[in-house]
């Protein structure tokens, strides 16, 4: 471990230890953010195309219509808006 010059080694280890929670309290809060944002942005994506694009019903249509989306979204975005996924969306 480094130590940091004028401290004593108990009040390092503190200040280490401090930081610590500080950093794993920081990446905790990122992480829920981050699902609550994703979360949010799957229910819209669905709420979207059941409603204003399926009108919702289960359409034969329905089922070109996500295939078509999903595939102009793929390759922009990636699987996770692949075809399936947004049927579970």
């Amino acid at each position: 471990m480094v130590r940091t010059v004028g401290l004593p080694k108990n009040e390092d280890q503190a200040l280490v230890d401090e930081l610590r929670g500080l950093i794993d309290a920081a990446r905790a809060n990122v992480a829920q953010a981050v699902n609550s944002a994703l979360t949010l942005l799957y229910w819209r994506v669905g709420q979207r195309i059941r409603s204003q694009v399926l009108k919702d019903a289960r359409a034969e249509y329905g089922q070109q219509i996500v295939a078509t989306v999903s595939r102009q979204l793929v390759p922009a975005y990636g699987q996770g808006f692949g075809e399936q996924n947004l049927r579970r969306m």
